[in-house]
């Protein structure tokens, strides 16, 4: 029980986290209004239902369908644990549809969704407060500016995991940023705890637990007990996990799939046999099937080689092919992407090709129409630096700063899900206002005001848009 009071809201936090909700909840609204016609009804194939209709950038519905109807359809690698965390309220949703007839997977899904936007603005509040201890204007304005952010207010609006994981990695930044507050260590239970619902929902973020545990214990994490029973263990144990479940869940579907891919292409095969008899000239059978054998490789190649040249348009080069290399990318430009992708469109969505799928209808780079746009996100860059400068002797902005560099190494360094970074800043974005608050630990007057003005018209910008977007949908 020690451990739920964490989550007990604190007087000075329940105006905050009201407007919070009251926000995100009109934002979550619309998101349901759009597709409510579409998602309520009950359909005999849910799966196709989402995954065709809802188009919201690069986000993927699953956790409407595994609502809907249960099974292990998030990749088990990335999110081993996902689908089990979502199956109580696939039950709650099963009741729901029984008692009301139509489909309840959005509404539970906006409540997850709000819940884990009060308690991101909870925890990134006591950061500010309890942390870096700042004064409550500027704990607040920090938690908004946090909120402004593009992708931010996208991710806990859409039923993609984005939004638990933001909540869950402030959740543990928190928590270990008491810990070196009060020269306390991370214990072995707290460690395997966040470790299992962070990598459990998203796998990558396991990772930062262990960089958190890392600064909070120092030497302490080498300690043969604490590395086995609360890293090495709990690893492999997930890993394993993620196996199991693979062979169990996954790779009957993935040959159910594959004979079925091999039955269509022979009864394809044998058409374009037909076909081929049909109207050659060439009377010898043997003949006839060599010819045939040859269009067919050369039909093969033609294919093989336009589905590469998309693939690396939208994707880039990878390093090398494989089940996990396969997705890097060492061709698409890393200005550009850092520019328009990463602090671009991650901060301000961007008019052209609004919210648009790169698996659909939008270019890998875009670019903003006005110079405003550039000048914004100079500020919030600059801003970001100087507080790193200003912040430089902080352990815990040192820790934050850590698992936001392990997902630039991934992202912007090997490539992976470079053509579409932006959909994964609730990992990360939530380091810049912690480390733009370094610079308000003293007084800054025009420095609060700046922050004030970026924060209205970031929400301001994004608002509008996101609003326009769901508006025409």
């Amino acid at each position: 029980m020690k451990y739920l009071r964490i989550f007990k809201i604190k007087p000075e936090e329940r105006i905050g986290a009201l407007v919070t909700l009251v926000v995100m909840a009109a934002i979550n609204g619309m998101v349901v209004y759009a597709y409510a016609d579409k998602f309520m009804p009950i359909s005999n194939d849910h799966w196709n239902l989402f995954i065709r209709n809802f188009a919201v950038s690069g986000f993927d519905p699953i956790t409407y369908a595994v609502m809907t109807e249960w099974h292990a359809s998030y990749n088990i690698y990335r999110h081993p644990l996902l689908a089990f965390f979502i199956y109580p309220f696939y039950w709650l949703n099963q009741g729901l549809m029984a008692i009301t007839g139509v489909n309840c997977a959005q509404f539970i899904c906006v409540g997850i969704l709000l819940l884990c936007s009060v308690y991101s603005y909870v925890f990134a509040y006591r950061i500010f407060r309890e942390i870096m201890r700042l004064r409550r204007f500027d704990a607040t304005l920090l938690a908004a500016l946090m909120f402004s952010f593009g992708y931010v207010m996208v991710s806990l609006s859409v039923p993609d995991h984005f939004g638990f994981s933001m909540a869950m990695l402030l959740c543990a930044l928190y928590i270990s940023g008491k810990c070196i507050d009060k020269g306390r260590t991370l214990n072995i239970l707290q460690t395997v705890l966040l470790f299992i619902f962070t990598a459990g929902t998203s796998l990558n973020n396991g990772v930062k637990i262990f960089l958190d545990a890392l600064f909070v214990n120092g030497r302490r994490f080498f300690r043969p007990t604490y590395l086995v029973l609360a890293v090495l263990l709990p690893a492999a144990l997930m890993w394993g996990f993620a196996r199991w479940e693979y062979k169990t869940f996954e790779l009957p579907r993935a040959v159910e799939r594959h004979e079925k891919g091999l039955r269509v292409a022979q009864i394809k095969r044998e058409r374009h046999l037909k076909n081929f008899r049909d109207t050659t000239t060439i009377r010898d059978s043997a003949m006839q099937a060599k010819v045939f054998r040859e269009l067919m490789r050369e039909r093969a190649r033609a294919k093989y080689r336009a589905d590469h040249k998309r693939h690396d348009k939208k994707y880039g080069k990878p390093i090398t092919e494989g089940e996990f290399m396969g997705w890097t990318d060492i061709t698409t430009s890393r200005w550009d992407a850092f520019v328009e992708n990463l602090f671009g469109e991650g901060l301000q969505l961007h008019q052209d090709q609004l919210l648009g799928d790169t698996l659909r209808n939008r270019d890998v780079i875009v670019r903003y129409r006005y110079w405003i746009n550039y000048v914004a996100e100079g500020i919030i860059v600059a801003l970001f630096l100087a507080g790193i400068w200003c912040g430089r002797r902080s352990r815990f902005l040192w820790m934050a700063l850590a698992g936001m560099a392990f997902d630039m190494a991934i992202h912007m360094g090997l490539g992976f899900g470079i053509n579409e970074v932006y959909i994964m800043s609730a990992h990360w974005m939530f380091v810049l206002p912690i480390a733009i608050g370094f610079l308000l630990t003293k007084r800054r007057p025009w420095l609060r005001v700046l922050l004030f003005c970026m924060t209205v018209y970031l929400l301001a910008w994004n608002l509008s848009l996101y609003t326009q977007y769901l508006i025409v949908l």
